[in-house]
């Protein structure tokens, strides 16, 4: 019994010897991570502390308040090694297609600066300014980002959120026409951010200056104006300064200028199977070139001034048969010019246009 009693003490004491060793490398790791947790933080705050300082910097520095990145400068601050406190919203841009009219490239980037500098001059004394910032890559210095991020198509904009997420995990605004603009990309911006853009400041059309040395000008000039007016002697008063502001109005109307302004439609395109050939008439209802509509319209115009033609002029004439000809010639003129419309509409549409006699006359 004694011997049985003495192997099971020494078990029991063994096992606590175990564990209380057990207990106490628990501890030193734990001191240990305690340790290196407070090493490691301060390191990774001032770490994303000095990116926070110089991203504020460059900020400044850029007229437009986009801040202008590399491929260098792009690891630094959308590190995913090390967390970041601030959101990254990316251009991307490429001069050399900054020319091709159908991106509207120039026109979004002017749009996403507007974006960028309103929000820095709404918040600049807020936390909020170190929150968000607005950058852009070009192409040509920045090809190993475009293809971290994965974008092969432009226009092209991305939000990289806080925190140390994968680029390729970043959200990509939709290029649709209300996000095309600054309001529009605000409002995606605030959704995502949770922070608040403002107002949009848009420059004025005319400035003060402009407005002063305008007001001045008016000023010397109005008693000359006066006296031309009382007069009756100005641009105004000229007859044919109205029929040519009349027939440019005109064409502007049938040609479509209105419809080619709003959806700002170019004036031709390259042809797509063959690049060094330029496309001015596009088969299709779809869409409508520019120079589709001046065509067409300077058509139009010839029958307008066919008819002025033969109301002011021709009955004029005191020859019978000389008038008869004029007639004639116009009628002729204003036929080939809108078969001429017809056989566009009909190679465009292809809705065919006939003829109809009514019965009484057949």
């Amino acid at each position: 019994m004694s011997g049985s009693w003495s192997v099971e003490m020494a078990m029991a004491m063994a096992m606590a010897i175990g564990g209380r060793r057990m207990v106490v490398r628990h501890r030193l790791l734990l001191l240990l991570l305690c340790i290196g947790a407070v090493f490691l933080t301060p390191a990774v705050c001032d770490f994303n502390e000095e990116r926070v300082a110089e991203l504020v910097q460059r900020q400044a520095d850029a007229p437009d308040r986009v801040i202008d990145l590399d491929d260098n400068s792009l690891k630094r601050f959308a590190s995913a090694d090390q967390p970041r406190s601030y959101s990254l919203v990316i251009f991307f841009d490429a001069k050399q297609l900054r020319s091709n009219s159908e991106l509207h490239l120039e026109e979004l980037r002017r749009e996403f600066a507007l974006l960028a500098s309103s929000y820095f001059t709404n918040n600049e004394d807020k936390d909020a300014a170190t929150k968000v910032f607005f950058c852009q890559l070009e192409f040509q210095k920045s090809q190993a980002s475009f293809a971290l991020f994965g974008v092969n198509a432009l226009p092209h904009i991305r939000l990289l959120p806080p925190g140390s997420a994968d680029p390729k995990d970043s959200e990509s605004i939709g290029m649709t026409d209300f996000f095309r603009s600054a309001e529009g990309m605000a409002t995606f911006v605030e959704s995502k951010t949770k922070q608040i853009v403002g107002p949009i400041a848009r420059p004025p059309l005319v400035t003060n200056k402009q407005l002063q040395f305008l007001a001045g000008g008016l000023a010397v000039a109005a008693p000359f104006v006066i006296k031309k007016i009382t007069a009756q002697n100005t641009p105004l008063h000229n007859p044919h300064l109205w029929c040519i502001g009349a027939l440019v109005i005109y064409f502007f109307s049938v040609s479509g200028g209105m419809h080619n302004i709003i959806r700002k439609m170019p004036l031709f395109m390259a042809d797509r199977n063959n690049p060094g050939k330029l496309v001015f008439f596009y088969q299709g209802s779809g869409m409508q070139l520019g120079a589709e509509g001046f065509a067409v319209g300077f058509l139009y115009t010839i029958v307008g001034l066919m008819i002025a033609f033969m109301t002011h002029i021709v009955i004029k004439v005191q020859s019978k048969p000389a008038q008869r000809f004029l007639m004639l010639l116009g009628m002729a003129v204003s036929y080939l010019a809108v078969r001429k419309v017809i056989i566009l509409d009909n190679w465009k549409t292809g809705y065919a246009i006939h003829s109809y006699w009514p019965k009484k006359w057949t």
